[in-house]
């Protein structure tokens, strides 16, 4: 497909999915063809970007437009990589801040999926030529604990078991004010922000995704002359979105520090940080092929942890949740 084109939906079209719909227009090549052109944000109904689970309704204006054409060149390359487990089926690893998980257009190099290419050649195919060993991903600017599988048994088991909910994730956050309960629960649909396609919002659409993320408040601090206090928190995911944390942080009125995209993009408030303080520390579950339990920490990288020193004297004191994190992703001496 080069060129934009329009279709206006007809009644006999009125009740099909999105993607169905359009994978059957002699415009496009496949439904395949159609869902990426939707997960890039490039299809709209009646002006608004649209999702590929949306019901058509008679007289609904579709736009589709051309994703741009960038070859992705996927080829191994010499990036480390800090892995934490490795066996013949699958590896865990901490993934630095900036290391883009998979190419995607303006990273059609460097990322993580070259680095993986270049360690070894047993990945997953799973989720396609551009993502191989691909199991679920984090942000370009959130560091932490990833899984990647070898082999396609690994892969299919591991992404069943994060739709089960049976992995066990857990982050650190750092977020901008006082959350005065010492627990909380988000739960609040998320979809893609019909008026900036780089952002996600919570959304009563009815494409929109439930949504779940809970909280244990680790420690506070003191308000300071550029700031209204700080809240460190420990997140863990029932569902895993597309920026769910950032974005759920937000919506509570308790930003992620450093956030550009959601946060409140003051230097001085945001520690100097260029990269939001979010970091999958914890990761827990069995092994789809040995059974064996996999359970790993990860601690703060240290452009997080010397900005949480620097806070410790503005401490208004830890819960019981903060004695039992702290010591693991601030260990004493780091």
């Amino acid at each position: 497909m080069r060129e934009a084109f329009t279709h206006n939906v007809r009644g006999e079209e009125a009740g099909m999915r999105l993607d169905v719909l359009l994978g059957q227009l002699e415009e496009l090549p496949s439904r395949s063809a159609a869902q990426r052109l939707l997960e890039g944000g490039y299809v709209r109904v009646n002006g608004e970007i649209a999702q590929k689970r949306h019901i058509t309704r008679a007289g609904e204006r579709i736009e589709v437009f051309p994703a741009p054409s960038e070859e992705a060149t996927l080829e191994a390359e010499d990036i480390p990589l800090d892995i934490r487990f490795e066996d013949p089926h699958l590896i865990v690893l901490s993934k630095p801040a900036g290391l883009v998980v998979h190419p995607a257009r303006g990273h059609s190099t460097g990322t993580l999926v070259h680095a993986l290419l270049g360690h070894t050649a047993d990945l997953g195919t799973q989720q396609g030529d551009e993502r191989p060993g691909i199991v679920h991903r984090l942000d370009k600017d959130t560091s932490g604990l990833m899984m990647v599988a070898k082999d396609d048994e690994t892969q299919v088991a591991l992404s069943e078991a994060l739709k089960i909910r049976t992995i066990e994730r857990r982050y650190v956050a750092l977020v901008h004010g006082y959350i005065a309960p010492d627990t909380g629960i988000i739960d609040a649909p998320l979809a893609r922000n019909s008026k900036d396609r780089m952002r996600m919002a919570v959304s009563d659409h009815p494409d929109a995704k439930q949504s779940v993320t809970t909280f244990r408040v680790l420690e506070r601090f003191m308000a300071g002359r550029y700031d209204d206090g700080y809240t460190l928190v420990e997140c863990k995911l029932y569902t895993g979105r597309t920026h769910q944390i950032r974005v759920h942080m937000n919506y509570i009125k308790h930003p992620v520090v450093g956030d550009a995209l959601y946060g409140r993009n003051h230097p001085k408030a945001d520690l100097g940080l260029d990269r939001q303080y979010l970091h999958a520390y914890r990761i827990g579950f069995d092994h789809p092929i040995t059974g064996e339990r996999i359970d790993l920490v990860d601690a703060l990288p240290e452009e997080l942890a010397k900005r949480l020193r620097a806070l410790i004297p503005d401490s208004m004191g830890r819960t019981e949740a903060g004695d039992e994190v702290l010591p693991i992703v601030l260990p004493q001496g780091a």
